[in-house]
């Protein structure tokens, strides 16, 4: 009798100390989704492609696989619980991010929705959702990009948002789109630079009032850890040799270096999804922490495409204007914290 108590004990510790340390952990993942529209015609938009009687043939059908097939990732992520933290861009409302929500495969996360409407000509928009039992919304606000020597051009809003994990942590999340590559990267580069220039701005403000505020930085940069935007503008680096809590971290940056990436263009890997954190994330003090290596990518096989030199790459949703039915052309990077 003694032995069975006590084994029904040990058992109830196991139990409990799982469960402890689920909840203690918080998995933040970022997820370029690949044009996520809905099927509607917006006339402020540019998403007359993304429409049943547009080029793409965008219908209800390859709209709830798609959705269907983003939650089955997100919530793949994590083998012991969902994602508390997911940043995403390119969806084009608050409509389709309800809908990814909704899902059967996510539904018990109870999330809640940080966006705002960009004025981004595609139409496309970062978003933040989170699980509410876990991350304690306190705030969020959009920074606009304004080009001084192209007034027409519109991009992506970078998106704040502001929340508290635990009892007292207080994350600063900033989730990120940057222009693209189109012209080439030499020749777009100045619009990233720019873009960069504002989100530092936005980091040194905050810092400025309190030197230990714990920043996260997200997003599909179209710049890698090692291009000027990202490690000489917004100074982010792999630099682990530092005290300094305001220091930027890229926890991507050694993985680009091991030839590793998140988007595959004609063969190449690059690393265009980025995860930055600040070093009082870091360096050990109070509350929640991660690690200088704690960066990864998910890619298991079945979100791959296995192409004719057997390399596995993101399975996207198109090619062009031919439907693969995929997940996206980029793989969602992630990261814990711990406490």
């Amino acid at each position: 009798m003694l032995k069975k108590a006590l084994l029904l004990f040990a058992v109830a510790l196991i139990c409990l100390s799982s469960f402890a340390k689920g909840k203690k952990d918080i998995t933040v993942v970022f997820y370029n989704v690949e044009n996520l529209f809905d099927t509607i015609n917006n006339p402020d938009k540019r998403d007359n492609d993304f429409t049943p009687m547009g080029k793409l043939q965008w219908n209800t059908k390859r709209y709830n696989d798609k959705i269907s097939k983003l939650s089955y990732v997100l919530s793949s992520i994590d083998k012991e619980e969902l994602p508390a933290l997911v940043g995403l861009c390119e969806i084009e409302n608050k409509d389709v991010l309800e809908d990814l929500i909704d899902q059967e495969k996510l539904k018990d996360g109870k999330y809640k929705i940080a966006h705002s409407e960009s004025p981004d000509k595609r139409g496309i928009d970062c978003a933040l959702i989170y699980q509410k039992s876990r991350f304690k919304y306190i705030k969020h606000e959009t920074i606009s990009i304004e080009f001084p020597w192209e007034k027409e051009y519109k991009t992506r809003d970078i998106l704040y948002v502001q929340g508290l994990v635990g009892r007292k942590d207080t994350l600063n999340i900033f989730v990120n789109h940057w222009p693209s590559r189109r012209g080439g990267q030499e020749k777009s580069e100045p619009n990233r630079i720019f873009v960069a220039q504002q989100l530092k701005k936005a980091v040194d403000k905050i810092q400025a009032k309190n030197p230990f505020a714990k920043i996260i930085i997200m997003g599909d940069f179209n710049d890698e850890p090692t291009d000027k935007a990202v490690a000489e503008v917004l100074k982010a680096g792999n630099n682990r040799d530092t005290d300094n809590p305001m220091q930027l971290f890229n926890l991507m940056y050694d993985m680009k270096i091991n030839g590793e990436g998140t988007y595959n263009y004609r063969g190449t890997w690059n690393m265009l999804d980025n995860l930055i954190v600040s070093n009082s994330l870091l360096n050990g003090s109070r509350g929640y922490q991660t690690l200088h290596n704690a960066g990864r990518i998910y890619r298991d096989k079945w979100i791959c495409f296995k192409n004719k030199k057997g390399i596995l790459t993101p399975n996207k949703t198109y090619g062009g204007t031919k439907y693969y039915g995929g997940f996206s052309d980029h793989f969602p990077v992630y990261f814990k914290l711990k406490r």
